[in-house]
């Protein structure tokens, strides 16, 4: 494939860009019990802009903490530490909601590493991506009520949409944990493997998703997002609209042509161009 990614521009402590087109975000650093580190999402918002921009090529985003949890939310010692505390989480909340918007706004599938705690922020995270990998271990909570807040980072939009409406109130109301068979039945996890294989099938689901057709891929996934608020009528037209643009497209023609042949599509000749 064609790197047209600046190098410089890639690689950080928190983000990285592997040669088979995933897009690496580290979300919570392995300080203060793997809390959401906010100088790690401002930087995957960077680059997520850039990547929405074309200035950037991927085929994936694999979303990671680099300590013992996924992310267990916001560092609560810093909320309390600050000097004008609705200052603080303003600023705090509306830096994670660039991230999230850049996040969905690329277009690209979301696969989540969910070692251990996914609370708070981290499990706004995992309601946004599209394979969520989660060990034996895994567990998941809202926390806010428990701290006296209101949610944030999206979960009382993207929550009801996973779990439904009646579930994501019981959920967030009542601070419940959910463990990770709870998490796998409704829909917050899909797979759970064993804690020490959770990064590696995480990231083999992602380059297994960057190996196929990056056009495609980001169709499938816009329509996707776009269904629950569209009508049957609406979906269907953009369907067709979408199949027809793709048929065009380099992956699509590759793809057909590879089938007809009898031969393997080789979608990395034509991704990132």
């Amino acid at each position: 494939m064609t790197d047209t990614r600046p190098e410089s521009a890639v690689e950080s402590d928190s983000v990285q860009l592997s040669d088979d087109g995933v897009l690496r975000i580290a979300v919570a650093s392995d300080k203060a019990g793997n809390s959401l580190d906010r100088g790690y999402f401002n930087r995957g918002t960077e680059v997520l802009l850039q990547v929405a921009r074309g200035e950037i090529k991927a085929g994936a985003i694999l979303l990671i903490g680099t300590g013992a949890n996924f992310c267990a939310g916001g560092n609560v010692r810093d909320f309390a530490a600050a000097d004008d505390r609705p200052d603080f989480l303003g600023g705090l909340a509306g830096d994670f909601h660039h991230f999230i918007r850049a996040l969905v706004g690329a277009d690209l599938p979301i696969v989540a590493a969910v070692h251990g705690w996914a609370a708070g922020a981290g499990m706004s995270l995992v309601t946004h991506s599209d394979v969520a990998i989660g060990g034996t271990s895994t567990k998941m909570r809202p926390a806010y009520i428990g701290i006296g807040l209101s949610p944030d980072g999206g979960l009382t939009w993207s929550l009801p949409r996973v779990v439904g409406a009646a579930r994501a109130r019981d959920i967030i109301l009542t601070n419940r944990i959910v463990d990770a068979a709870g998490a796998l039945e409704l829909g917050l996890l899909s797979r759970i493997v064993e804690d020490d294989e959770v990064l590696a099938t995480a990231e083999a689901a992602a380059s297994a998703i960057a190996a196929g057709p990056w056009r495609a891929l980001s169709a499938t996934r816009e329509l996707l997002t776009n269904s629950p608020t569209s009508t049957l009528s609406d979906q269907l037209d953009a369907e067709a609209a979408s199949i027809s643009a793709l048929s065009g497209q380099p992956d699509g023609v590759e793809g057909v042509d590879a089938f007809v042949g009898k031969r393997k599509p080789d979608f990395s000749s034509v991704n990132g161009k």
